[in-house]
């Protein structure tokens, strides 16, 4: 491990700690209504570090907090003393680790309303994207291969992929397309769209923005190139595959704490993520099952 990484990566540790807990942290307050400037009615949370978000949004957030505190931090820990004593499979949950944190920071930099730890997610976004990569640089991509087993159900793994990548393009697109669709020339005052998305206080889709324009198409990639016994197609599976592991976790926890505070939440979407957490984890599982320490 580089000696920047052996800096980075506790830092990283304690900011997402601290973002964590700051964001969990009870506070006082009574929400309260607001029309917003494109007469959307919200909820406004009003209470403790995002005071300023909507009761939806607070509820997504918080579900992020926890699976960060619970699962991102101690993965982390334990991934960072593996990659240390120089295991391959602690690299590879490594990568996976900090692309999850790299996911979570970049979404609270661009999205959560401004507050006092704003210069933490940028910190947190930087920090783990720059780690990323120099994790990614660690593997000897061409020898990579080797160091599966040749029983690495990879067609389960790509199909797996395959359909992340199509659910995540069909539930985005389906709350995106309805939008785009032209209104007669009198009704221009509105931008000529037939209407826009829930964005609450958020400017545009930035979640939706994120997975069609990275996570869809990666997931496609790695698919692709695991079936050829492509390089990249391993390491690109492995982080895909534990980015499934936690997103199905947290979009799972989100859509539980949104139906405690009283937003409505799709049943189908819910399941469809669980089910996503329980296939990442067992392939998760398989993956690292198959893995060898040395080359075959």
């Amino acid at each position: 491990m580089s000696r920047a990484l052996r800096w980075l990566l506790p830092a990283i540790f304690v900011l997402t700690a601290v973002a964590a807990l700051a964001g969990l942290w009870p506070a006082d307050g009574t929400s309260y209504p607001l029309t917003n400037f494109r007469g959307e009615e919200v909820t406004i949370n009003a209470r403790g570090l995002y005071h300023w978000d909507t009761v939806s949004m607070v509820a997504q957030m918080q579900a992020n907090d926890l699976i960060a505190l619970v699962m991102g931090l101690p993965l982390l820990a334990i991934s960072s003393r593996l990659t240390l004593r120089g295991s391959l499979r602690g690299r590879i949950v490594l990568a996976g680790t900090l692309g999850f944190i790299l996911y979570t920071y970049i979404t609270m930099a661009f999205g959560a309303h401004y507050n006092g730890l704003f210069l933490v997610y940028v910190a947190l976004f930087s920090m783990s994207l720059f780690s990323f990569v120099m994790v990614l640089m660690t593997f000897d991509i061409n020898a990579l291969p080797s160091h599966f087993s040749a029983k690495l159900p990879r067609g389960w793994i790509a199909g797996f992929l395959f359909f992340a990548a199509a659910f995540l393009t069909i539930a985005w697109l389906g709350r995106i397309v309805p939008t785009m669709a032209v209104l007669p020339a009198s009704s221009l005052q509105a931008g000529g769209v037939a209407g826009t998305p829930a964005l609450e206080n958020t400017t545009s889709m930035f979640i939706q923005a994120m997975d069609l324009g990275v996570i869809v198409p990666v997931c496609v990639l790695s698919g692709v190139l695991l079936l050829r016994r492509h390089p990249w197609g391993y390491l690109l599976a492995s982080v895909g595959l534990l980015k499934f592991l936690t997103l199905g976790i947290a979009v799972a926890l989100m859509g539980l704490n949104m139906a405690r505070v009283g937003v409505p939440i799709s049943p189908v979407e819910l399941g469809i993520f669980l089910g996503m957490a329980a296939a990442g984890a067992v392939m998760t599982a398989i993956l690292l099952h198959f893995v060898r320490e040395e080359c075959s």
